[in-house]
This record gives C-alpha cells, sequence and structure tokens, in this order.
C-alpha cells in the first residue's frame, strides 16, 4: 500500500513552552527522509507529535495511505501504531529488567501483527544475529549498540508500514554509529519501509537518506530535495 505523512504548519510545545513554529514536512512513500538538527530544536517534538504523544497547538498531521486520508492528530498513540506507524525512540526505552525475548514480543502487541509474530522474531534475529544469541539476557545489561539494534527490532515486531526513528547515535560510538544507521537502510530496503529519522549526525544521516529537513529553533530552515542539495545548502 502507498503511505505518506503529511505535516502541516504544526504549533506544539509543552506548557507555556512553544517548540514547534509552523513546521512543515511531507514523507513519501518508500523514501527516508532525514529530519536534521542539533539538540533543543525540535525533531524529537515533532515525531512526538506524529506518534501523538504531543497533541500539536495547530496545524494537521495526516496519514494518507491508498488515497484515503487519516487524520493523525486527534489519535492516541496506540491508535496511530495500529495504523502502521512504529517508533524507535530516542534512548531506546527498552524494558532493562525484561530479556532481549521479552522486549520483542511487547513490540508485538499490535492486532495485525500478532499472527507474524514468529515470522517477525525469526526476521529479527536473522537481522541481528545478537539478539539471537543473547535472547535470554536482560536488555539492561547489554551494550549501547546492541540495545539500539533490540530497539530498532522491536519496532519491527509490530510489522509497520512506516518507521520513525529518533536519534539513533545517541550515546554511540562513531563506528557503532554508521553500523546502526547502515542496518536501517538495510532494514528499509528489506521490508519495503518508509522511513522518518530525526538525527544530529549530519554525515551519517545523509549517507542513507533520499532527501530531508533542516530544523533550527523550532522551523524549518531548509528543505533539500536530494542529499546533494541538502548537503550544498547546509555547507
Amino acid at each position: 500500500m502507498a503511505n505518506r505523512i503529511v505535516v502541516c504548519n504544526v504549533n506544539a510545545g509543552y506548557g507555556a513552552v512553544r517548540v514547534l513554529h509552523g513546521v512543515s514536512i511531507e514523507v513519501r512513500d518508500g523514501e527516508t527522509v532525514a529530519l536534521l538538527g542539533t539538540n533543543g530544536n525540535g525533531k524529537s517534538t515533532l515525531i512526538k507529535c506524529i506518534m501523538g504523544m504531543v497533541r500539536p497547538e495547530a496545524g494537521e498531521i495526516f496519514l494518507e495511505t491508498d488515497g484515503t486520508r487519516v487524520d493523525l492528530t486527534g489519535k492516541s498513540t496506540e491508535e496511530i501504531v495500529g495504523l502502521g506507524i512504529a517508533l524507535v525512540p530516542e534512548g531506546r526505552r527498552l524494558f532493562p529488567k525484561l530479556t532481549v525475548e521479552e522486549n520483542l514480543l511487547l513490540g508485538a502487541y499490535r492486532a495485525a501483527a500478532r499472527r507474524d509474530i514468529a515470522a517477525n522474531l525469526a526476521f529479527a534475529f536473522e537481522a541481528f544475529p545478537v539478539l539471537q544469541a543473547r535472547q535470554r539476557q536482560l536488555a539492561g545489561s547489554m551494550s549501547g549498540g546492541e540495545q539500539q539494534m533490540l530497539a530498532v527490532a522491536r519496532a519491527l515486531m509490530s510489522s509497520p508500514r512506516i518507521l520513525l526513528v529518533d536519534e539513533p547515535s545517541v550515546g554511540l560510538a562513531p563506528i557503532l554509529v554508521s553500523r546502526v544507521i547502515g542496518k536501517i537502510r538495510e532494514l528499509k530496503e528489506r521490508r519495503q519501509l518508509t522511513v522518518l529519522m530525526a538525527e544530529q549526525n549530519f554525515n551519517q544521516a545523509t549517507k542513507i537518506a533520499d532527501r530531508g529537513y533542516i530544523i533550527v529553533h523550532g522551523k524549518i530552515e531548509c528543505e533539500g530535495r536530494s542529499t546533494r542539495e541538502l548537503r550544498r545548502t547546509s555547507s
């Protein structure tokens, strides 16, 4: 199915603090779009708005799927996940006292994914062999890179069509950043996903993105229609 997310003129924040100011972006079917910016510029807030974790004060966010338009702004996070949108959150947000396998199974609570648990679990172990080797290990005892792989695999357990990835490089050594972002590209191609990735590591993100946006102080300052254009504009 063709899928597209559109964010149009969104204002959002926390209490009296406005974080996003008239933000508009589009993620088209089959694309990997990078949302680039340093810490504190609104990347995570925008991701949370799409996922229903922060309610916009103004503007609209909608999903188009095969010609049907679904307004996301009034929906709960559970409903949005049910539409086939999954999040790999900043900081991974695993259950540290549960095993690797238990964390993965919790990712499959979406009704449409329950019939595919066995197949998705097999795919996760194929994509990340370390997770299969350590499936009985507590998630909190794993390295940062392994936890990030687990967070990505957990999101894939919901059989998503659209994957939102928030700051996958945070807390990782440079060699692990390259490995994790390369794995996101591989999984996107293998599962035919549409990906929006919020990231501050410009060089790594543009290696896998088709195009992107730069957000500064809660406003989209630049849209690159290709990664080449994005690099040229930001240089």
